[in-house]
């Protein structure tokens, strides 16, 4: 086995075969520690003259190139360093592209980040019809942008429209997307991958066509004028999208607008640039930080050493719409056979339906065949008893929120299926320990918590009470990590994590809306600092019977600071329980268009309140955020959370908590521990015990400390 990275071997054919293969890793990746060994690759290619073409291909059975090592950039001290980086990729990738022979890149599995742009140096590429690949820029994920050549050479391949759209959303596209974008320029089956991009080689040089465009897409792309009406709608677009608070989109514009006005070698120096800046930015840093935990994370298995169990076979008890939604990403994502449970047909019949509707979707945007729709609506079958459970595995339990009822179905699983079966129950908010409390094999019983839609968040938390073995917290965590979610293991209590400080959060915002601000203000003040939607909306959404059921669980269990306002008991009175009733906050229904937002304001004469704005944006986000984060360091004070990493990640995966500030304990270190607790002290004196900051806050405050020094 070489040890080099990048091997040339000749054909017969005189065609040179390089295949990029990194030795003890799973996936290629770029460093910058190569750019020798790509040297004397090039220098030996050009001291062949016999030589009639070059296939780049990876070495690796499952990815082409997952992009450039980002700790690379960890390493630089300033602006200038990062920029070097991002210039030492686009001379080496200048290099590939001058070749005097023809160079195709032969893809299969992830093309992404400098992956693609290494293939987008290449003269044409072939890519492999498999699932597994896909082409993108994700760099914006990181709060940076491509920074070896890809802000101008995919505006040149696909056009500006489709260029702009995947790079300031990181967007993949799978193989025949890239083909039909003209980002390929031929699919076939990885079987005949090598032959096809080997045939591409010994026809020679092809010219560089430009982007095919429809008439409206010329005039919008080959005009001066057309152009700036597509730059200064995408710039009108992305704030609206971000709220100003991300400044990696915008610099993307302005890099692309570079090169499109004053030519591609004023392109890639103002690319360099502005990879540099952003390097150095808080939100990128915050970005990177994000990236790095959940890699690390998709190492653990939540207990130790423990190897997790295999599950081949899994069962779903609730038909209703999360126990639809589990029982479809078993299937579709983990690929496991799926056995769902109801009282009744319809039950059965509405989860099946559920999964159809999600599949049909996809197989519409060609994401996934006729055949893989069918073999993985075949993964699911439903029953009124428990026929077919003998032998599964994990059982999820997705049932109403009630007890007794939980600890039947720990004493139904129990007798039906065998002494490993593991029982896991979706419960959003009762303690794992009560719910095992009648089990005869209680270290088989086991939390995990899913949000809702199941198949869109990528958060679960997985509750082990105080006896759950190790085995099975392993054997849960690899099974959620199967259907694609990121788990974080939290320790069993009231609320467990996410919904512990989501609902201070909430009750915040019901207490300011009491206070007279109105609705639309309190959400849009909370979306500009960085949600994805405000908290009255978001109370819509989830439901607001939802809410009222949680509260006085959370506050019988925590205490006086959990007692929610007496919004809730007034909403439901007037039968308000939000979007699924089509009345809540927000007016639902026939008379409201698509998409707009309209305030019902009838809601305050329920709520007995006049609105009458006072406090500013900044002070409303305050009250709600203070809320937020002093929460999550009581949870991980008192150990519901096992580091302030995991606490991070599941207040971002779980509540969409802003991505760029890092997580509520990097925005801790951000803001200071003793600026947080004086905030804290000065609400407390004017609105009470609520405010009373956590004791790990005030002594960190006092110590001068971070979560991450």
């Amino acid at each position: 086995m070489s040890s080099k990275t990048f091997n040339l071997q000749v054909r017969d054919d005189q065609v040179g075969v390089i295949t990029m293969d990194i030795a003890g890793e799973s996936m290629n990746v770029l460093k910058a520690a190569f750019a020798d060994e790509i040297a004397a690759l090039l220098a030996e290619i050009n001291a062949n003259t016999a030589l009639k073409g070059l296939v780049f291909i990876s070495g690796k059975p499952d990815s082409f190139i997952a992009g450039a090592d980002i700790s690379m950039l960890d390493g630089c001290k300033t602006a200038d360093e990062a920029a070097a980086i991002g210039r030492m990729g686009q001379q080496m990738f200048d290099r590939l592209e001058q070749l005097a022979i023809p160079l195709v890149a032969a893809i299969h599995g992830p093309c992404l980040g400098g992956g693609l742009e290494l293939a987008m140096a290449c003269h044409a590429r072939v890519a492999s019809s498999d699932n597994k690949t896909v082409l993108g820029l994700p760099e914006v994920q990181l709060g940076l942008l491509p920074g070896s050549g890809g802000t101008q050479r995919l505006p040149r391949l696909v056009g500006l429209q489709k260029a702009l759209d995947m790079i300031l959303t990181g967007k993949q596209l799978r193989a025949a997307q890239a083909k039909k974008a003209g980002l390929v320029d031929e699919v076939v089956p990885q079987s005949i991958l090598l032959e096809a991009a080997v045939k591409r080689a010994l026809k020679g040089k092809p010219q560089r066509e430009a982007a095919k465009l429809n008439m409206v897409g010329k005039v919008l792309e080959r005009t001066g004028f057309g152009r700036n009406v597509l730059f200064s709608q995408a710039r009108k677009q992305t704030l609206k999208k971000t709220q100003g608070n991300y400044p990696a989109p915008l610099k993307i514009l302005d890099v692309i607008k570079a090169g499109v006005d004053n030519g591609i070698r004023a392109g890639l120096e103002a690319e360099a640039k502005a990879f540099g800046e952003l390097c150095m930015t808080k939100e990128s840093a915050a970005l990177r930080s994000l990236f790095f935990a959940t890699t690390q994370m998709k190492k653990e298995t939540g207990a130790g050493d423990t190897k997790p169990n295999k599950v081949r076979k899994a069962a779903v008890l609730g038909g209703g719409l999360m126990g639809g939604g589990i029982a479809n990403v078993t299937a579709t994502k983990a690929g496991i056979p799926v056995r769902i449970k109801d009282i009744n047909a319809q039950g059965i019949s509405n989860a099946l339906k559920y999964s159809y509707s999600l599949l049909e979707k996809k197989f519409k945007r060609r994401f996934i065949s006729k055949a893989d729709m069918q073999k993985q609506l075949l993964l699911i079958t439903g029953t009124t008893d428990y026929s077919g459970f003998h032998d599964a595995d994990i059982v999820v339990e997705a049932v109403f929120e009630d007890l007794a009822l939980k600890q039947q179905m720990v004493a139904d699983i129990e007798q039906h299926c065998n002494e490993n079966t593991v029982f896991a129950s979706n419960t959003s908010s009762l303690p794992i320990g009560q719910i095992a409390a009648k089990a005869a094999r209680p270290q088989n019983v086991i939390g995990l918590h899913y949000f809702s839609p199941v198949d869109k968040m990528p958060l679960v938390e997985v509750i082990a009470h105080e006896t759950t073995s190790a085995q099975t917290i392993a054997t849960t965590v690899a099974f959620a990590r199967k259907q694609g979610k990121t788990p974080i293991v939290v320790k069993d209590g009231a609320g467990f994590y996410v919904n512990r400080i989501l609902a201070l959060y909430m009750n915040e915002a019901a207490n300011i809306l009491l206070e007279g601000e109105p609705v639309e203000k309190i959400d849009k003040a909370l979306v500009k600092f960085g949600f994805p939607v405000g908290p009255v909306t978001l109370l819509d959404e989830v439901g607001i019977d939802v809410g009222a059921k949680i509260s006085p669980i959370l506050a019988n269990e925590l205490g006086e600071r959990f007692v929610a306002p007496a919004a809730f008991d007034k909403l439901l009175a007037d039968g308000r329980k939000g979007k699924k009733t089509e009345k809540g906050f927000y007016r639902y229904g026939k008379n409201v268009k698509k998409g707009q937002k309209v305030v019902d304001d009838s809601v305050y004469a329920v709520l007995g309140v006049t609105p009458a704005p006072r406090l500013n944006r900044d002070e409303i986000s305050s009250r709600c955020m203070v809320q937020m984060l002093n929460e999550a360091a009581r949870c991980l004070e008192e150990g519901i959370i096992a580091s302030a990493r995991d606490g991070d990640i599941g207040a971002i995966f779980g509540i969409g908590f802003p991505p760029f500030l890092g997580g509520p304990f990097r925005y801790i270190d951000q803001l200071g521990a003793a600026e947080l607790v004086a905030q804290l002290r000065n609400l407390q004196s004017r609105f009470g015990e609520r405010f009373e900051p956590a004791a790990l806050l005030v002594s960190m405050a006092e110590q001068q400390q971070k979560f991450y020094p």
